[in-house]
């Protein structure tokens, strides 16, 4: 992590942060239509980059500790961190998450979703609408004084509960004018436990829930998250801020 220190942002910063937040929920929808047999995930993370560019933003994670394409793939039993490639074609019954973060007026709006491609089975359409439940659940858990703890139980019990496991080496992250900053925010946890929530508070919450076991492993190329049993993985993700009454969630697409 970039930095300890949990810094609680400004209304003018958070006002930055729902403008970089509603450019990646642009950027997703823009990509959805993409999404298809026959299409490389290459060809999905050029379009990303001359869309962002077109918009006055820029690619977080081009470059970033050497990350070499501006978007993430992760198709199947990739957990996150996929790396797009003009080898990697999409195909029927594929699920894919893309993962977008850009950098507009210096702050990051970091978005995911998991789509399918064509027609899912029927366990990886459950998986899907499970993961993004469950991220729902997390956010519902965001207000002043609850704790971290919280959010994690809320999507835990639920994801177990559905008989799928929570991914626990990769969580979400305080997000700002840094990509990646304090409080660090497990996907599991105890209600109670952790920091408390305060208004200006500005996070991710980007469950990674699997089919079999929530244990995953780092391909050669030092990204490229898989699950160990090489079953099939989903994310979603959106960035919240804390408000004085509750949470906003700065990545929901308005169209």
């Amino acid at each position: 992590m970039a930095t300890e220190t949990i810094v609680l942002l400004s209304k003018r910063e958070i006002e930055k942060m729902r403008r970089a937040g509603r450019l990646a929920a642009e950027l997703l929808h823009h990509l959805e239509p993409l999404v298809k047999p026959g299409v490389s995930t290459l060809e999905l993370d050029e379009e990303a980059e001359r869309w962002t560019q077109a918009h006055g933003a820029r690619s977080a994670p081009l470059g970033y500790h050497g990350f070499p394409k501006s978007i993430c793939t992760s198709i199947n039993e990739v957990v996150c961190h996929g790396i797009p490639n003009k080898k990697q074609i999409l195909k029927e019954g594929d699920i894919i998450n893309i993962d977008v973060t850009p950098i507009l007026d210096g702050y990051h709006g970091d978005t995911s979703k998991t789509f399918f491609v064509g027609e899912p089975s029927p366990l990886a359409k459950k998986l899907v609408e499970v993961t993004e439940k469950s991220m729902y659940l997390g956010i519902a858990e965001v207000k002043p004084g609850n704790k971290i703890g919280d959010i994690g139980a809320a999507i835990q019990e639920y994801a177990e509960a559905e008989g799928f496991s929570v991914v626990r080496d990769f969580v979400g992250h305080g997000v700002s004018n840094i990509f990646h900053t304090a409080p660090q925010i497990p996907h599991y946890g105890t209600r109670g436990k952790g920091k408390k929530l305060r208004a200006g508070m500005v996070f991710t919450i980007e469950p990674m829930i699997n089919e079999g076991t929530w244990e995953a492993k780092v391909l050669d190329d030092g990204w490229t998250a898989i699950t160990k049993d090489g079953k099939l993985s989903a994310q979603f993700e959106h960035t919240v801020a804390v408000t004085e009454t509750g949470v906003e969630i700065l990545t929901q697409y308005e169209g």
